[in-house]
């Protein structure tokens, strides 16, 4: 059995479905086999970047591996995707082709030293080396991408070996490891009882989500913890989704990027924060003030990676285990505080947000033209399909969805990329979540996101997937735009565009399109996106983040001296 082969076989063992990239000379020994090979198939994208940021949105959306693979000349090209899924936790298996190692220092075309290239933004990085090593690699690959912290490893893989003959290949493959998390290791006793006191004792507890969350599935017992205390529960940007947003006890999203006045000041003002899955990155704390380290605030934080626990704030009791079934040995081991006070922290809790929203009510509901971000969220809410996905670009495209769009129901229902925050995520990312997802995907971008992967649209109607792109059109780069007024005084250098007929575009690849020009056609704008199955594209134009500054804490306070509008 050829190499090319065995490297099938085992991902069909490990249950692959889809792998994304494209062709190139390198590869083609592995696509000369493919052809016959209909139980995986090849999705075909436009460009390298898109197959790694597919991978990583079909990774979130299934609870499996993301696959790509690229030939040697597209190895940096799929970098942003792979450092992403890095630094996001997130398992994909990158596979790329080279030439043969013996050629390296010959300067053969296209030849590089890849494992050099992928050593610091991968968990692995292997070299196959000799055909009976395949099935191996392969089974390390899985266990190192869906145990621990979850994240991606990188398969090297010479032309010259995808042709040769595997004499006695072992194809057993390992099940444990075909999903995520691969294993669910429990946090010390002792140590859970400590944080039980501590809950057990807290006047004013909260709960803060992390994508850990919903990588455990540890939606549940997180339910049954916070109804038992009456804590509140925020998520982070990432971890939007954990915890069932019309919940009494939701607080909605925390920190820099879609925190609100309300759900920050509840953190704040917590005599108790149980972190659970989340790093306590800078966007999910405002740059580590909410809270503020050596705050007084009674710490706790629950994470299957001990390299997290407590790195930025070290007073914080370590629980290392992963997050569902930490959960689970909490609720068993602990006691119950008194159900009225529990049942009255939740009612005050859904009062004061309910107050916060009804505060910003004529942004959402704003007539006119363009239209603001805000209203469109309210609109968006009312015409979203309970079984849709929303994948979301960085920037204006994430900030007001994050913030103010209610998701009904826990679940992976949100994907963004904010722990490195490439722009161009959205749309491959979505493409990629799509072949997981059993609805439809509204892909949320900006047009300075859109320039970055346009060609994807190509993929979109060529392979007919439901996805819906809204393009938000501030004919600019919105937040770089927005950050320098407000940190430097005023500059639109190297940050404005040339009009652009962004519906004729999709349209010339083949797609329906149309445009939301204002209030009055939104509603209606929105229905037609949902009409029916499949790719549609829509859009939306706004101002751009310096004249309507959306809701970020760094800002607030210059906006307000300004005399701008910011719904923070």
């Amino acid at each position: 059995m050829k190499v090319a082969q065995v490297l099938l076989e085992m991902l069909k063992g490990y249950e692959v479905r889809h792998v994304f990239g494209l062709p190139g000379e390198t590869t083609l020994p592995w696509y000369e086999t493919w052809r016959g090979f209909g139980e995986i198939e090849h999705v075909l994208t436009r460009d390298e970047r898109s197959s790694a940021f597919m991978a990583d949105g079909y990774a979130k959306a299934s609870g499996r591996p993301g696959i790509c693979e690229s030939p040697s000349v597209g190895s940096t090209h799929i970098l942003p995707g792979i450092a992403e899924s890095f630094k996001g936790a997130n398992p994909v298996i990158a596979f790329s082709s080279d030439i043969p190692l013996h050629m390296e220092t010959r300067n053969m075309l296209t030849g590089l030293n890849q494992s050099a290239l992928f050593a610091g933004i991968t968990k692995a990085t292997f070299t196959l080396t000799h055909p009976d090593e395949v099935p191996h690699v392969v089974r390390r690959a899985f266990r190192i991408a869906t145990t621990g912290k979850p994240g991606p490893v990188h398969v090297r893989v010479p032309m010259d070996l995808l042709a040769r003959e595997a004499e006695s290949p072992d194809l057993t493959v390992q099940p444990d490891f075909a999903r995520f998390p691969g294993h669910r290791p429990v946090a010390a006793l002792s140590s859970i009882d400590r944080a039980l006191a501590a809950l057990e004792k807290a006047q004013r507890p909260v709960i803060v989500c992390g994508q850990g969350v919903l990588a455990s599935r540890a939606f549940t017992p997180l339910q049954a913890l916070a109804e038992r205390y009456g804590a509140p529960v925020g998520t982070t940007i990432n971890g939007k989704g954990a915890f069932d947003e019309t919940h009494p006890l939701s607080l909605g999203v925390i920190g820099a990027r879609g925190g609100t006045r309300y759900s920050n000041g509840r953190i704040l003002d917590a005599d108790c924060i149980f972190f659970v899955g989340c790093s306590t990155d800078s966007a999910g704390t405002d740059g580590w003030k909410i809270p503020v380290p050596g705050s007084g605030q009674t710490l706790i934080h629950l994470d299957v990676s001990g390299e997290e626990l407590g790195n930025n704030y070290p007073e914080a009791l370590p629980l290392l285990g992963d997050a569902k079934a930490t959960l689970e040995v909490m609720l068993d081991r602990g006691r119950p505080i008194d159900r009225s006070v529990a049942d009255s922290r939740a009612q005050a809790n859904r009062m004061a947000r309910e107050a916060f929203m009804a505060s910003l009510s004529g942004c959402f509901s704003r007539e006119g033209s363009p239209v603001h971000p805000m209203r469109f969220v309210r609109e968006l809410e009312g015409a979203l399909p309970e079984n849709a996905l929303i994948v979301a670009d960085p920037g204006i495209s994430a900030v007001y969805a994050s913030a103010f769009l209610k998701l009904k129901g826990p679940g992976r229902k949100w994907i963004v990329n904010f722990s490195v925050g490439a722009l161009g995520y959205g749309l491959p990312a979505g493409l990629g979540a799509s072949y997981a997802h059993d609805g439809p995907v509204v892909v949320l971008t900006g047009d300075g996101s859109f320039g970055f992967t346009a060609g994807e649209l190509e993929t979109l109607k060529r392979s007919g997937r439901d996805v819906k792109v809204v393009l938000f059109n501030n004919e600019c780069f919105g937040w770089i735009r927005a950050t320098s007024r407000f940190s430097s005084g005023w500059s639109r250098f190297a940050t404005d565009f040339s009009e652009t007929d962004y519906p004729a575009v999709a349209r010339g690849f083949g797609l329906e399109a149309g445009r939301a020009a204002d209030s009055a056609t939104l509603s209606r704008a929105l229905e037609e996106i949902f009409r029916q199955k499949g790719p549609f594209f829509l859009e939306m134009p706004v101002l751009p983040e310096d004249e309507q500054v959306p809701p970020v804490p760094e800002w607030a306070e210059e906006a307000a001296r300004l005399g701008l509008d910011c719904p923070y």
